[in-house]
C-alpha cells in the first residue's frame, strides 16, 4: 500500500452532488433514545405544550420544541456545561445531527436560538417535560415513590466574588476596603495594604451585607473543596428503590437544609400525585406515596421532625451529637425526636441511611461532575432551573436507557469489558435463581413420592 499525502486546502466547490455528502450511521445510543421518545409521543406532547407561546401564522418558523429539549438533553449526555458548547457540538457531530433530524445541508440551531426559546417558554413548561419523563419511567417500573432520599449540593454561579457590592450603599468591595484603611490611619493605601487589612478581618463576607449586582440569587457559599464562591444550591429527592430523581429544587447557596427540605418534599409530592392520576402508572407505583424520608444530619431539627410527623411521613434523619437536652414544655418535639432516633438505630434505618449516602451522592456525580453542570453559565433562578430540570430529566432517561441497552450515556459504549462482565454476572444470578426453583420443585415432588407408600398403608389399615 502506498502512502497518500495530505491535500492542500483548495477552494470549495460551488455545487456538491448529494451522493458526495458524508452520511453517518448514527450512534446506537441516540438511535435507541429516539426510538423510545418516538414510541411515547414526545414530539407531539411538547408541541402541544408549547403551541400557546407561538403565533399561529406570523413570523418565520421557529426551532421545533422537540429539537430544543433534545439539545438540552445532549448537554447531560455529552457532559457540556454551556449552551454555546451544545450548539457547537451539534453542528460538528453527524450522529447528533441524525438525533435531532438535521441533514448535512441544514443549519443547526445557534446558541442564541436556545437562549431565545428558553426565555419564551415558561418554567412550568420545562417542569411538565420533567414530569413526562417521570411518567415514562413509571410505566417501565422505575418509579415507586414510597421511600425518598434527600440531599443537596452546590453549583458555582456565573458571578465573581470581586464584583460583590454592599446591600445598603452599593459600594464595591475594594472601595469598602479603602474606607476601612483610611479609618485605620492609612492615607493612600496600596493594593497590598488592602489585602493585608482584609486578611486580618474576621467574617469578611456575609450574605446579609453583600450581594452580586447582576445575580442577586447567588449566595456567598463555602464549597466542598474549601473555596469561597458565589453559588446556588441544588437539592434532589431520589427514589431509593429505583434511583430515579423525582424532584429537583434550586435555592440560594446560603439557605439552610432545614428550610429547603419542605419545598423539595412538596415538589416531590406534587410530581408523584400527577403520576398517580394515570391509571396505568398508578398500578405500578406505591399506594402510599412519600411515606418515608431519609436525609443526613444537616436536616435534623425539632421543627422538621414535628412537621414530618404531622404529615404522616416516617423520618430517618441522622441525629447530630447535641449532648443532653432539656425537654421541658417540648413533649411533642421530644416524641418526634425519640421516634426518629429509634428508627435510625434499627436495621431498616441503617440500610436506608447507607443507601441514601450512596445513591444520592451518585446522582450528584452523574448530573453535575460527569454531566457538566457543576458550574452554571446562566443567571437568574428561573433561567437556571429551566436548564436544570431538563438536565435532570435526561439523567432519568439515562436510567431508562440502562435497562434497555445496559448503558446510560453514549460514552458508556466505550466500556465494553465492563458491560460484558455485568452481563455475565446478571446471567449467573438468573441461572442460580432458575436452578434453585428447579431443585425446590424436584424436592417437593420427591417428598410426595416418598410419603405415598406410608399413606397407602395407613389408609389400608
Amino acid at each position: 500500500m502506498s502512502m497518500k499525502k495530505r491535500n492542500q486546502r483548495k477552494p470549495a466547490d460551488l455545487f456538491v452532488p448529494t451522493h458526495r455528502l458524508p452520511k453517518s450511521p448514527g450512534h446506537p445510543f441516540y438511535e435507541k433514545l429516539n426510538e423510545v421518545l418516538g414510541k411515547e409521543g414526545f414530539d407531539e406532547f411538547v408541541e402541544n405544550l408549547c403551541e400557546r407561546f407561538y403565533a399561529e401564522r406570523q413570523g418565520r418558523p421557529s426551532v421545533p420544541p422537540g429539537v430544543y429539549f433534545r439539545m438540552l438533553m445532549i448537554g447531560y449526555f455529552e457532559g457540556l456545561d454551556s449552551e454555546r458548547s451544545i450548539a457547537w457540538r451539534v453542528s460538528d457531530s453527524l450522529a447528533l445531527r441524525e438525533f435531532l433530524g438535521y441533514a448535512l445541508d441544514e443549519q443547526t440551531p445557534d446558541h442564541s436560538s436556545l437562549s431565545r426559546i428558553r426565555q419564551r417558554l415558561s418554567l412550568e413548561v420545562h417542569e411538565e417535560v420533567f414530569t413526562w419523563v417521570l411518567r415514562v419511567l413509571a410505566k417501565a417500573g422505575l418509579v415507586k415513590g414510597k421511600t425518598v432520599g434527600v440531599d443537596a449540593t452546590t453549583l458555582e454561579a456565573n458571578a465573581a466574588m470581586r464584583s460583590i457590592v454592599r446591600r445598603d450603599t452599593s459600594q464595591s468591595y475594594p472601595a469598602y476596603l479603602d474606607k476601612l484603611a483610611k479609618e485605620s490611619g492609612m492615607e493612600n493605601p496600596t493594593r497590598e495594604d488592602r489585602a493585608k487589612l482584609d486578611r486580618k478581618r474576621p467574617k469578611k463576607a456575609s450574605n446579609k451585607d453583600w450581594e452580586h449586582p447582576h445575580d442577586p440569587d447567588a449566595g456567598i457559599t463555602k464549597m466542598k473543596d474549601g473555596r469561597t464562591h458565589l453559588a446556588h444550591k441544588a437539592e434532589h429527592a431520589l427514589d431509593l428503590e429505583t434511583n430515579a430523581i423525582v424532584a429537583v429544587t434550586l435555592s440560594t447557596g446560603e439557605e439552610g437544609d432545614t428550610n429547603s427540605l419542605c419545598w423539595t418534599l412538596l415538589e416531590a409530592q406534587t410530581n408523584l400525585e400527577q403520576l398517580a392520576e394515570d391509571e396505568e402508572v398508578a398500578r405500578k407505583i406505591h399506594k402510599q406515596l412519600l411515606s418515608e424520608v431519609v436525609t443526613d444530619k444537616g436536616y435534623h431539627s425539632n421543627d422538621v421532625l414535628v412537621n414530618l410527623k404531622e404529615s404522616n411521613i416516617r423520618s430517618y434523619i441522622s441525629e447530630p451529637d447535641r449532648g443532653r437536652r432539656d425537654w421541658k414544655g417540648k413533649q411533642e418535639e421530644q416524641a418526634a425526636v425519640y421516634a426518629n432516633r429509634r428508627r435510625i438505630k434499627g436495621n431498616r434505618g441503617q440500610v436506608l441511611r447507607k443507601a441514601r449516602a450512596e445513591q444520592v451522592e451518585r446522582s450528584f456525580n452523574h448530573a453535575y461532575d460527569i454531566g457538566g453542570m457543576r458550574r452554571v453559565h446562566l443567571r437568574d433562578r428561573s433561567n437556571i432551573l429551566k436548564r436544570l430540570v431538563i438536565h435532570i430529566g435526561a439523567c432519568n432517561l439515562g436510567l431508562l436507557m440502562r435497562t434497555y441497552i445496559g448503558v446510560g450515556t453514549p460514552k458508556g459504549f466505550g466500556d465494553i469489558p465492563r458491560i460484558f462482565v455485568c452481563v455475565l454476572v446478571n446471567a449467573k444470578e438468573q441461572l442460580k435463581t432458575l436452578f434453585r426453583t428447579i431443585i425446590r420443585h424436584l424436592r417437593d415432588k420427591f417428598e410426595i413420592l416418598t410419603t405415598m407408600p406410608f399413606l397407602r398403608s395407613v389408609s389400608s389399615r
